[in-house]
């Protein structure tokens, strides 16, 4: 069975760590990583299997496949120790893979995969499968309940006053690449996005972020158009219980992710 080990044990690695658990998937849950280690134990302690709590170092050792499940800043810390290992990996703060080209060299080098689930969005299949030909141009809308958006990086460098906000407001426009270092903690989508387009292509990803006073639901909006024809994709998610900046089927995604590679029918691109 694969072994798997979880760095971060937020909303999202929580749920991926109890999908294991369940043996939802083909897989051992052998180590837990978190900076905050008294919720890493008392996770370990919920589940069947009392995976071991141990440093990052430790689980990238005991493990075949590293889950990222932390932030985008812990990444360059994360990445380079898993490749120096061998270890492919799962990464859910996809925003801290661009402009890392470097880090696909090595892993090309050192035989390592890097997985990206499609988080919470649909349609990147359809998109991967489009950049084959030309892809004219990509955009991507989301609207955000104010409570997903408070304390982010963005509204705290321009001083957003989001509970002020009477109707729907967009509140920052431009590429994938600037979305993903104006909201690291919200931005996964927008870098999916432009992984699958191709992080090489001149073509630009253009990101809208709508605040949403009242809003219950994050919702995303992609359009593509191309040689293939036009893709038009809406997705509703609803918030985690345990972090309104996080989709349900982000984690989701993850869990069907690490599925495929233990299963030996695989559907989609």
């Amino acid at each position: 069975m694969l072994k798997i080990g979880i760095l971060g044990v937020g909303a999202i690695g929580r749920t991926i760590a109890a999908a294991i658990d369940r043996k939802q998937l083909n897989a051992d849950l052998v180590a837990l990583s978190d900076q905050d280690r008294e919720r890493a134990e008392a996770l370990s302690a919920e589940l069947s299997a009392h995976p071991a709590v141990v440093s990052l170092e430790d689980m990238l050792d005991r493990s075949e496949l590293a889950v990222e499940a932390a932030s985008q800043a812990a990444l360059p810390e994360f990445v380079p120790k898993a490749l120096e290992r061998g270890r492919d990996m799962l990464i859910m703060s996809v925003g801290g893979l661009l402009g890392r080209e470097e880090w696909f060299r090595q892993a090309d080098k050192k035989g390592c995969r890097i997985y990206v689930p499609s988080g919470a969005i649909a349609g990147l299949d359809g998109i991967k499968s489009a950049s084959i030909g030309r892809i004219e141009s990509a955009m991507l809308t989301s609207r955000k309940p104010v409570a997903a958006l408070r304390g982010s990086k963005y509204v705290v460098d321009h001083g957003l006053q989001l509970d002020s906000f009477k109707q729907e407001t967009v509140i920052f426009e431009g590429l994938a690449e600037e979305a993903a270092h104006a909201f690291p903690a919200t931005s996964n989508v927008a870098a999916s996005l432009r992984l699958a387009v191709n992080p090489t292509d001149p073509v630009p990803v253009r990101v809208r972020v709508v605040a949403v006073p009242g809003g219950e639901k994050n919702v995303h909006e992609i359009r593509v158009e191309g040689e293939f024809g036009r893709l038009t994709v809406t997705v509703e998610n609803v918030p985690s219980k345990d972090n309104p900046r996080t989709s349900q089927l982000a984690a989701f995604s993850a869990i069907a992710t690490l599925k495929n590679l233990t299963r030996s029918i695989r559907v989609g691109t």
